[in-house]
């Protein structure tokens, strides 16, 4: 019996002792393989950047809203990415030819735009963008390249019948204001706009106009520069700009600028290369005044 009983206990051992080691294999080649991913994953993330994933890829994504002449538009007797036009989009071809890569336009509205390139969506965005403190915290904001010596600023832009009611923001205390969303001209009619009777946030800058030539709002708030290109284009809008107001603008907001995705430093680093380039070279400024010309055969 004694003998039996030692025997049984013997194969027991044995049998706990393969088991033993089987979980170890185990448990030793599911640590290599969680190693091996995580040092893949690494060595991925080390290896590429959005630039390297750009070239990779072969084309570059820039987003735009081509409503906003003469910087970006649209021609419509184009199609593709031909119809659209401007000194943004010269500019976003520059930056494409000098990568090697296809350029491929991306029409959105403007919040779309601003959000896209904050989230990782799109590789650029290329809509005459100002500097603000949100979009700073929202996306890397390049050198700035298109500076206006000689702008008229940021103003209000009202019907020709109301010249004498409105003149200044004291006088929009019971008036429909209306201004493109997330831009900075609804930075600065939050921030310098004491009160008004009802705000329409619009998707672009002509939507705002329009609103108000067609007495949907009372003022459009507005780069008086662009806006009067706009006057300029359409003689008959009964539009102007209220002469004797413009908003209060620090220095840090000069300057259009290109929005990079958070973290993409060495993306950030070749377009203010790029920018560098074009700046020296007088190409941008050449590139702005040819499509001002251009929009204003369209009735931009």
């Amino acid at each position: 019996m004694k003998k039996i009983a030692m025997k049984k206990l013997l194969m027991k051992k044995i049998v706990m002792k393969k088991m033993l080691k089987k979980i170890v294999c185990i448990v030793s080649v599911v640590i290599c393989l969680f190693m091996t991913g995580c040092t893949q994953k690494a060595d991925e993330g080390e290896a590429k950047n959005r630039l390297d994933a750009i070239r990779e890829r072969g084309y570059i994504e820039v987003a735009t809203e081509p409503a906003f002449a003469p910087f970006e538009f649209a021609d419509p007797q184009k199609e593709g990415n031909d119809k659209y036009q401007g000194s943004d989009i010269e500019f976003a071809k520059y930056i494409a030819e000098k990568l090697g890569v296809e350029l491929r336009i991306v029409p959105l509205e403007f919040s779309a735009v601003l959000a896209g390139v904050a989230e990782g969506k799109y590789d650029l965005a290329m809509s005459a963008l100002a500097y603000t403190p949100e979009r700073e915290k929202a996306m890397i904001l390049s050198k700035g390249y298109y500076f206006a010596e000689d702008s008229a600023g940021h103003g209000l832009i009202i019907r020709e019948e109301d010249a004498e009611k409105i003149q200044n923001v004291d006088d929009l205390a019971d008036k429909v204001l209306s201004f493109q969303s997330g831009s900075l001209q609804e930075l600065l009619a939050t921030e310098q706009i004491p009160s008004s009777k009802e705000i329409k946030r619009v998707s672009s800058s002509t939507d705002a106009y329009l609103m108000v030539q067609e007495n949907k709002a009372d003022v459009a708030v507005s780069n008086i520069d662009l806006a009067q290109l706009y006057i300029a284009a359409n003689p008959n809008s009964g539009l102007m700009v209220a002469s004797d107001f413009r908003f209060e603008i620090g220095k840090e907001y000069d300057g259009t600028r290109i929005g990079i995705p958070l973290g993409e430093v060495e993306l950030e680093e070749f377009i203010n290369s790029a920018i560098d380039e074009v700046l020296e070279s007088g190409e941008y400024e050449k590139w702005y005044l040819e499509a001002k010309e251009y929009a204003m055969t369209l009735g931009l």
